[in-house]
């Protein structure tokens, strides 16, 4: 496979993972920092289960990224795809290398 058309494939990947109203609350959330599964679960008012799972996909689609601290797993946005600083005229954007998309405020 070429790898013009992998990054094809991985930016599908991403943006199908990001086509998901509850994934795009979650994204948003981690705006402000890294959280738990439960940290965003109590904020977004959604099931645990349902918040883990969604999760699993923005992982898996390189979107966040996850770290052990001691029993805890925190979440993050993933370096590569959002920078803090990374505004324009107030908006804060998602970077798929792809494409660039507004991160919706809550």
């Amino acid at each position: 496979m070429s790898k013009d058309l992998l990054q094809t494939v991985h930016c599908a990947e991403q943006l199908k993972a990001l086509g998901e109203p509850c994934r795009l609350r979650i994204v948003s959330a981690l705006r402000a920092g890294p959280k738990s599964v439960g940290e965003l679960a109590e904020s977004l008012k959604i099931e645990l289960m349902t918040v883990s799972h969604h999760l699993g996909i923005l992982h898996h689609a390189r979107i966040v990224q996850k770290e052990r601290q001691g029993r805890f797993i925190l979440y993050s946005l993933s370096k590569d795809v959002f920078q803090p600083n990374d505004s324009t005229r107030g908006k804060e954007f998602i970077d798929l290398g792809c494409c660039r998309l507004e991160v919706p405020k809550d």
